[in-house]
């Protein structure tokens, strides 16, 4: 297998190049746009960029797969001669900023017992935030106090005739942690977060809230609060015995073919699992050949599956695999034909095989439609959450808004196009991080 990117003024240009270099029996695996680059840019128009795949020697894409993970490991192993070898007292370490080992995408069979929090965890763990929001505070409180005294009314602190009152130190800390809590407020609402659930939340740290609690105690009470709401993430749980089934369930233009290859590639080429690969989309002729080229990738087998007599068939013969993944056609919420056909699918195999379902959504799509798509797939079978293309938004409020609503654990988040990386376990700590400040952590 061979891949390839083309760029050009359009899809059709770049798709022609491609095939004038590769023939008529290339594949396209992945069409966007990208932005111009260098010495006056935004003079030029956006580019097309096509990536193309065509069958030509198999096993050369999983050399270059399997090269990456050796090089992970050798970073591993750099890494541990490196903390071996760190006897000799020279100055402190610098906290570690190099890029950790991936994270297994499988989880455990049973919960961890929780692990108790140490002294001081939650304050290092707060302390960019903290500092981000009090340097936001105190910038709002300079132009409360230049208002002032150029004579301007302002809200805090006035009486009914507009001249302030006079004020005990207690009136002002209560008046600044009050106009705290409204910055935090406004912050969970500028990234999206659903109004009532910010107010929720805010009712919930102001009943624990003492007269002389300060900013670290309403921000971590809220930091904690939104947390245990995101839950812990469960992700893929091995099988007893016998393979795992996999659906991969949502509408379409999610991502779901392409989350799917992240995380058989992640297992397959990072924890050695055995994985088949399965798909019930035969709608869209383009989506079966890039599950294709991707199994042919990664060296997996791979089958199209038209009926449910073919997916029990399937499930037979990959029987020594540990996961079988199953990529479902992907339809518009609305079409019940197609969601109650999916049900079927998922129905159609016998109680003795262990399953399970994510279904794919994309961070980008509106709270509504997400409400609704959740309802939908409801009726189908119990889920996961997987959410694609945070890279595409710059508020994570969906997030949090659809754990609430849906009652279902998020297990994975994606970032990018990129196979195997740009996908990640979720992490609510990172999440709550990002819906607490104005900027990205």
């Amino acid at each position: 297998m061979y891949i390839k990117k083309f760029t050009a003024k359009n899809e059709i240009e770049a798709t022609e190049a491609a095939r004038k270099e590769l023939g008529d029996g290339l594949v396209i695996m992945n069409v966007r746009k990208v932005k111009p680059t260098g010495s006056f840019a935004f003079l030029r128009h956006k580019m097309v960029e096509v990536t193309a795949a065509i069958e030509d020697e198999p096993e050369e894409p999983l050399r270059q797969i399997r090269r990456i993970a050796e090089a992970q490991e050798a970073k591993q192993r750099q890494a541990a001669a490196k903390k071996a070898a760190g006897n000799t007292p020279e100055k402190p370490s610098a906290p570690q900023t190099a890029q950790a080992p991936r994270e297994s995408l499988i989880g455990r069979k049973e919960p961890a017992a929780p692990v108790a929090a140490e002294p001081g965890s939650i304050e290092e763990k707060l302390d960019t935030l903290q500092n981000l929001l009090e340097t936001q505070f105190h910038k709002e409180n300079a132009v409360l106090s230049e208002a002032r005294e150029r004579g301007e009314a302002v809200s805090e602190g006035l009486s009914e005739t507009g001249e302030e009152e006079p004020e005990s130190p207690e009136d002002k800390h209560k008046q600044e942690m009050d106009r705290f809590i409204r910055l935090l407020y406004n912050t969970m609402l500028d990234n999206e977060v659903d109004e009532h659930l910010a107010n929720e939340i805010i009712q919930e740290a102001e009943i624990g809230r003492g007269p002389n609690a300060g900013i670290d105690f309403i921000l971590s009470t809220i930091y904690q609060k939104m947390i245990l709401r995101f839950g812990k993430s469960e992700g893929i749980r091995p099988a007893e015995s016998g393979p795992k089934i996999i659906f991969f369930i949502g509408p379409t233009g999610v991502g779901k073919t392409t989350t799917i290859a992240k995380i058989t590639s992640s297992l397959s080429v990072n924890d050695k699992e055995k994985v088949a690969l399965l798909t019930t989309d035969t709608y869209r002729i383009a989506a079966t050949d890039q599950l294709r080229t991707y199994a042919s990738i990664l060296g997996v087998p791979f089958r199209v599956i038209y009926s449910n007599e073919e997916l029990g068939a399937a499930v037979e013969d990959f029987r020594d695999c540990s996961y079988i993944f199953v990529d479902t056609a992907g339809h518009s919420h609305h079409n019940e034909q197609f969601l109650d056909q999916q049900k079927e699918y998922l129905e159609s195999l016998p109680d003795t095989l262990e399953q399970q379902s994510f279904l794919v959504v994309s961070a980008t799509t509106k709270l509504k439609d997400l409400r609704k798509i959740v309802d939908n797939y409801k009726g189908i079978s119990d889920f996961q959450l997987i959410f694609t293309k945070l890279d595409e938004t710059s508020s994570l409020g969906n997030l949090y808004n659809i754990r609430q609503y849906a009652g279902k654990p998020i297990a994975y988040v994606t970032c990018g196009q990129n196979v195997p990386d740009d996908i990640e376990v979720f992490n609510a700590q990172k999440t709550v991080k990002q819906l607490l400040s104005e900027t990205a952590l």
